[in-house]
């Protein structure tokens, strides 16, 4: 997925936090890694809360996965939450077990074999991310080695494409380990083939993309959307907005940004205006506080993303799954986009298919927001059917229960068959 086209030609801006562009600053954080990680890793001592011998393993690489797996764990007395021995997974770092990552060192002799062999393959583009290549070397490895010791009676994915998880699915494969992957956000035509053994989506989108990506191998089960059953029963029910949310990521470039944000307050002042940075946004946003005092914050790291559009009643953003899940809750969305980077042009084609509106130009924006502040359709929601499975059939917000099921079902048969 690093090696794609999408990704290789991703604004300088958006790249400079992911994978610097000037090669002495990767190999500066290459060596920051070694030291920290790797080093680091031999040195710091791992005690685990749960015994993860024989237990089913929910592997989370973000705090994001562990708010979509940590069901699972309250419905299951034999599931625990496993990340890699450093993984940052944010506010629920000390809540997750490790998994050793002190061999990780010894197998970097392999790296100058991947190197050479990706830049036959993919040419200057091994050489534009030879830290990811770096990153991932010894995983794959390690990973076995820890399946053997601990032998988990299966392995619960939310991610399907980071390095660290795409290694541990090969590991189990290699191992004979049961896999499962739950759906955590919307996905697209650039992600990896599913390869599960069982999958779980959220609805005919999410499938209809993976068979894009290449042939789907596992069961498949379409079970809406987890994460979102406690909420879908406080839909927005205000007839006019008044509150409009901005979802913005590092991927919106900030002069932009800033122009629009400008231009609304400017021309919306009886409006709410709310800005969200993504929690991996770790641009300076103080001047833009001293620009616009009017304008409100919310802090991805302290307020879940439902309870953010909960106090909303439109949404505008670019490229965010955000759109989907103020769709299912009747919060106005709006696709507008704040930079002119061609390849994510309706990225996960939500105006395409009519899940939202879309504006190209601030003035078509602020029609749409003066035309939702007008009159708000109370069956907006309704877009969402295509992406999440159980709106309006009798397993709406049941979803949880629905996949702990399927889950329970799929174990039992997996352990009669071992």
């Amino acid at each position: 997925m690093r090696f794609t086209e999408i990704f290789a030609g991703l604004p300088p801006a958006a790249l400079a936090d992911i994978s610097p562009a000037n090669p002495l600053k990767r190999l500066a954080r290459v060596l920051g890694y070694a030291g920290l990680r790797l080093v680091g890793n031999i040195v710091k001592p791992i005690k685990n809360r749960d015994d993860l011998h024989g237990k089913v393993w929910l592997y989370v690489v973000s705090a994001n996965n562990y708010d979509a797996l940590e069901f699972i764990r309250q419905a299951r007395p034999d599931a625990v939450l496993v990340a890699g021995q450093a993984k940052n997974i944010g506010r629920y770092n000390a809540a997750v077990n490790r998994l050793s990552l002190r061999r990780k060192l010894l197998y970097y002799w392999q790296f100058p074999l991947a190197f050479f062999g990706l830049l036959k393959t993919d040419g200057g583009r091994a050489w534009r991310f030879f830290d990811f290549i770096f990153y991932a070397i010894g995983y794959y490895e390690v990973y076995r080695r820890a399946l053997r010791h601990y032998r988990p009676r299966a392995v619960i994915f939310s991610n399907d494409h980071n390095d660290d998880t795409r290694s541990l699915l090969l590991a189990c494969r290699a191992e004979g380990v049961p896999t499962a992957y739950v759906q955590h956000a919307s996905v697209s035509a650039n992600f990896p083939p599913l390869g599960f053994d069982l999958s779980l989506l959220e609805g005919q989108d999410a499938l209809d993309k993976y068979r894009l990506c290449g042939p789907v191998q596992g069961r498949v089960e379409l079970v809406g959307m987890p994460k979102a059953d406690a909420y879908l029963s406080q839909k927005n029910t205000a007839p006019a907005v008044r509150r409009v949310g901005i979802a913005c990521n590092i991927h919106d470039p900030m002069p932009a940004l800033v122009d629009t944000l400008v231009y609304l307050l400017r021309e919306l002042p009886e409006l709410t205006f709310t800005l969200r940075p993504h929690p991996s946004d770790g641009r300076d946003f103080e001047p833009l506080r001293k620009l616009l005092p009017a304008l409100q914050w919310s802090s991805a790291r302290q307020e879940n993303v439902f309870d953010f559009l909960l106090r909303q009643d439109a949404l505008v953003a670019a490229d965010t799954s955000t759109h989907l899940e103020a769709t299912l809750l009747n919060v106005a969305s709006i696709y507008f986009r704040f930079g002119t980077f061609a390849l994510t042009n309706d990225y996960y084609g939500y105006a395409a298919r009519g899940l939202v509106e879309r504006a190209d130009a601030p003035a078509e924006l602020t029609a749409a927001l003066r035309r939702y502040a007008h009159h708000k359709p109370a069956d907006l929601y309704l877009r969402a059917v295509y992406y999440n499975a159980t709106l309006g059939t009798p397993d709406e917000g049941r979803s949880q229960l629905r996949t702990a099921a399927i889950l329970n079902n799929w174990l039992n048969q997996s352990t009669s068959t071992s």
